[in-house]
């Protein structure tokens, strides 16, 4: 097969593109005309992706209102959502309609901080350990040689974990408004760099890299500690509410969620919310997020409980929820529109986006476990979706 027209001096314009479109239908006989039909600029994704060729285009809805009572995210909010399930947004949508008539989607930003990790390999535990308590008194130059790379990030403290001869480091940074991986690769291999040419033990392996700081999939230490921004969502549903919009009352939905939980624990599965990850990558899709941190942003833990006045109180905590508004993705004409639909795009904005994040991800809980209790699942897919069996 032959080789795609590529140029490394003017790779991102209409021509560069069409050439590309017209090499795929001469080699496949498909004519590409929905994907070579876009508005936005070409040169404008140089940085984005390579060999530029057109545009997958993803249906895009907005649902709420949705009220969010947060510390940066305070007021109300339509939430641009692309995907193409039918149903979600009608159920994220119903979700937000009772969360906003029950006073809103109290939401609170509990920790920040994005990660590597580096792997040193020593001829004995002594000499780790030796090793480790160096790194721990060198911290204040480490963190100096590190965010001379960056203006934004800011070293916070450096995890150390040990196995036999092994010690894996884990270095944080606080990441300003971007997701902040390629800020924090940078910077963590600028100070690694240093250690291996000032620590005193000799170092028999290294690598940069280390699975430590679990980029793009699921971890223990993640759901612990935090990856990008840890997150809580809370709201109080009046029973009668609870009953007058989703059929159902606090007692049935809290047992629901209790057996749930224990299906979900006996599967194996690494959380106990019902489908976080529809919202989160829809609004990912939709703001220009790198959609792959689903694999960490959409864990998240649920808690439920009923008060003394017979009200529903339910949270939903994501510990790794991955946002930008500056940098990636974001920029990009469509991306960029839906950010500042919520008022969302540029410096100072991230811990806004992460709480109305937060806040989506509850109501979707809402929606669905209401709709599970009310035998509506099958049949509002049946109305909504596409299913055609």
């Amino acid at each position: 097969m032959k080789k795609l027209p590529y140029s490394k001096v003017d790779d991102y314009n209409e021509s560069q593109a069409s050439a590309r479109r017209t090499a795929i239908k001469d080699q496949t006989g498909v004519d590409l005309k929905h994907i070579g039909g876009y508005s936005i600029p070409p040169e404008v994704v140089s940085g984005n992706i390579e060999m530029f060729t057109g545009v997958a285009q993803v249906p895009l809805g907005f649902a709420g209102p949705l009220k969010v009572n947060g510390e940066h995210a305070n007021g109300q909010f339509y939430i641009p959502m692309a995907t193409s399930e039918g149903t979600l947004l009608a159920s994220y949508n119903r979700g937000m309609k009772i969360a906003s008539l029950a006073g809103g989607v109290k939401s609170t930003v509990l920790d920040d901080a994005m990660n590597r990790g580096a792997g040193f390999t020593f001829h004995d535990a002594r000499a780790a350990r030796r090793f480790g308590v160096w790194v721990k008194s060198n911290f204040q130059k480490i963190k100096e040689i590190s965010e001379e790379t960056t203006s934004v990030g800011k070293l916070l403290n450096i995890g150390q974990y040990a196995v036999g001869k092994l010690r894996f480091i884990r270095f944080n940074f606080s990441t300003g408004d971007a997701a902040g991986q390629n800020m924090v690769n940078k910077a963590a291999h600028r100070a690694c760099q240093w250690i291996l040419q000032n620590q005193p033990e000799e170092v028999e392996a290294f690598k940069f890299g280390s699975q430590f700081d679990s980029d793009k999939k699921h971890s223990l230490i993640n759901a612990l500690t935090v990856r990008g921004k840890k997150v809580v969502a809370e709201c109080l549903l009046p029973r009668q509410l609870m009953k007058d919009v989703l059929r159902t009352t606090p007692e049935d939905y809290n047992r629901f969620k209790s057996t749930s939980t224990l299906e979900a624990y006996m599967a194996q599965a690494v959380t106990n919310t019902s489908h976080i990850a529809n919202g989160i990558t829809a609004l990912f899709i939709a703001t220009g997020q790198d959609v792959a941190n689903v694999a960490e942003s959409s864990a998240g833990y649920y808690h439920g409980e009923i008060n003394k006045d017979g009200d529903l109180y339910m949270s939903v905590t994501i510990p790794a929820l991955i946002v930008a508004t500056y940098g990636g993705g974001t920029g990009l004409p469509t991306q960029r529109e839906c950010l500042e639909v919520m008022d969302c795009y540029g410096t100072g904005k991230v811990n806004k986006l992460a709480e109305i994040a937060a806040a989506v991800a509850l109501c979707g809980e809402i929606s669905l476990g209401s709709a599970i209790l009310a035998d509506e699942f099958v049949s509002s897919h049946d109305h909504y979706g596409r299913n055609r069996d």
